[in-house]
């Protein structure tokens, strides 16, 4: 499926413009252009050896004639020695276009991810992973293969293509109209028959990828067909595709069929008809046996070209449609980010939003916060609970920057909170969110995320804080265990300890916890509950919770409801209001429980 992707990248049409865009990757190869204009250098002198190959090729055969011995081996050492410099100045060219490319798509591999990560929330709020990685792989792939090798069998091909018709005509210019009139027109179409050809082949591989799916889909549900008997029913859905793919399979057989029919006697057929022309020239003296080989040769070198050059062209537009692709991506405006995190100056804790109203980029027309005010004084322990979808994460997203309100303003410290460095702001927050993502490293790399210059105590001292030193002491590989990608081979409230670890270790101002018990078992809950009263000691904490019953102790409680703060207060006074959203909501948690 990797391939089916790469051979469907999207065209780009060859303007002055596309061209110009481009040309911008050059700006990437800093000390290492030169590399690619000497390897033009050298390809100009391959394709100059090349062609002078079959001429030498011919004299060689005239020597038959003219019995003439020094000549001939004159002319054969001439040929090895034109070989020698054409393996010479391949070798060079390959290295230097190797060289050139692999500098410049790593410059340009960490310009776009650097550009990439450091884009603001709405940009991939709007904008999938796979196609962000599409931009990094597939695209700088056809990149790096175009500039290491298409541009310069390209340039070989126009080389040949011109040079060898000049000296075609330079051999026979009769013999050289008639190859001109034929040999060609059959070349081009053979390509396009060929590439008509090749996306039949690409519809077998879609049925085939469609019968893998109901493959997929039918064993990973295999317990619903099991209980639902539909064993024979799941059997006739995967015939039905496998007949489908036969039918096309069939018809596209009988497509390459034509194309060899096609192949065997038109393009044969066009070489037997120069070759035949040939020989009648040579016959009537108008050229010699050797003028004919060359011109045989020349005429395979000329006909290849145009045969190949179609392809080549093809690839190329591919190969400016992605450079166009990646450099949308490095033309979108990142966050002002320091290089350096700015967390020297530290702050309070004092959070106030004042009338704050947002709407989601994607969505502008829903409006999720509807002029939200509240206040936190540093150290405090503000709770925000409501019903889904009630604007409680949204919260959090504002004080952590990843948005811009539409209107009011959320104030740190009693400084507008655009007013921060991105890099201090963030710096002096940490987040414990409900799904811990954890990467692919081990379990100290993970913890001293946080902070990556932490020393061993450090991190220790965190995960001891954190609850997390049993479990990490029950592994035989301790701090260097490995948790998978995700953290896939921790559990829920591992993962958790883990996230209050890191966070314990930043050692925030301001925490904000979303959720971050709300998925857990009871045993797990307790242990991360008592880290998290630890994480929160002497910090604002903003804790968007869904069990009310970890919140009762909170400063202040923010109840949300339809983007609205429709009540606030500690936990006695919400739930002594009668009809009152809180009171209801904890009455249906409790009587649950």
């Amino acid at each position: 499926m990797a391939r089916r992707k790469e051979n469907d990248l999207q065209k780009a049409k060859i303007t002055a413009g596309s061209l110009q865009k481009a040309t911008l990757i050059f700006g990437f190869a800093g000390s290492h252009k030169w590399k690619f204009f000497i390897g033009l250098i050298f390809l100009l002198l391959t394709g100059a050896t090349a062609l002078a190959f079959p001429k030498l090729m011919g004299l060689l055969i005239d020597c038959v004639g003219d019995r003439d011995m020094d000549r001939a081996r004159n002319l054969a050492l001439l040929l090895i020695v034109i070989l020698l410099f054409q393996s010479f100045f391949s070798f060079f060219r390959l290295s230097l276009f190797v060289s050139f490319t692999e500098h410049t798509l790593a410059a340009l591999r960490l310009a776009l991810y650097g550009n990439l990560i450091k884009l603001p929330m709405t940009f991939f709020s709007q904008k999938r992973v796979g196609e962000l990685n599409s931009r990094i792989s597939s695209d700088i792939t056809q990149i790096q293969d175009t500039l290491t090798t298409t541009i310069a069998e390209f340039l070989r091909q126009f080389i040949l293509i011109i040079g060898g018709v000049i000296l075609l005509a330079s051999e026979s210019l009769k013999l050289t109209l008639l190859m001109l009139s034929v040999v060609p027109l059959v070349a081009v179409a053979a390509v396009i028959f060929g590439r008509f050809i090749r996306k039949y082949s690409r519809s077998v591989q879609d049925a085939v990828a469609s019968s893998q799916v109901i493959v997929e889909e039918t064993l990973q549900g295999i317990s619903n067909v099991k209980a639902f008997a539909n064993e024979w029913y799941e059997i006739a859905r995967y015939k039905g595709k496998i007949s489908e793919i036969v039918a096309i399979a069939v018809k596209g057989g009988q497509y390459r069929g034509y194309f060899a029919s096609f192949i065997i006697f038109c393009l044969f057929g066009s070489v037997v008809a120069v070759v035949w022309y040939g020989v009648t020239l040579s016959i009537q003296g108008e050229m010699s046996v050797g003028q004919l080989i060359s011109f045989v040769l020349y005429s395979t070198f000329v006909g290849a070209s145009f045969g190949g050059i179609a392809e080549l062209y093809a690839q190329i537009q591919k190969a400016i449609g992605a450079t166009e692709r990646v450099f949308e991506l490095l033309d979108e405006r990142p966050e002002n980010i320091s290089s350096i995190a700015t967390v020297s100056d530290r702050i309070s804790g004092n959070v106030s939003f004042t009338n704050v109203q947002f709407s989601y980029p994607s969505r502008p027309e829903i409006q999720v916060l509807k002029g939200v005010s509240f206040s936190a004084d540093a150290g405090q322990k503000i709770a925000v609970v409501g019903p889904s979808g009630a604007g409680k994460s949204t919260i959090a997203s504002l004080i952590l920057r990843f948005y811009t309100i539409d209107h009011g303003s959320i104030m740190v410290d009693n400084t507008n909170i655009n007013d921060f460095e991105l890099s201090q702001l963030r710096g002096n927050m940490s987040i414990v969110p409900q799904d811990v993502i954890l990467f692919g490293g081990s379990i100290r790399e993970n913890i001293a995320y946080g902070k990556p210059d932490a020393t061993q105590d450090e991190i220790f001292l965190a995960a001891k804080q954190a609850n997390a030193l049993d479990f990490i002491n029950s592994f035989p590989e301790k701090f260097d265990t490995l948790v998978g990608e995700r953290g896939i081979k921790l559990s829920g409230g591992q993962r958790q300890r883990i996230a209050i670890a890191r966070a314990l270790l930043k050692n925030p101002a301001i925490l904000i916890l979303d959720e971050a018990t709300s998925s857990l078992d009871s045993e797990s809950e307790k242990l991360v509950q008592d880290a998290l009263e630890t994480l929160m000691q002497g910090r604002t904490s903003i804790i968007i919770a869904h069990r009310l019953s970890t919140i009762r102790t909170a400063d202040k409680i923010l109840v949300i409801d339809n983007g609205i703060v429709v009540e606030q207060g500690t936990h006695a006074e919400l739930i002594e209001i009668d009809n009152g959203l809180y009171k209801n909501l904890s009455s249906l948690q409790f009587s649950n429980s």
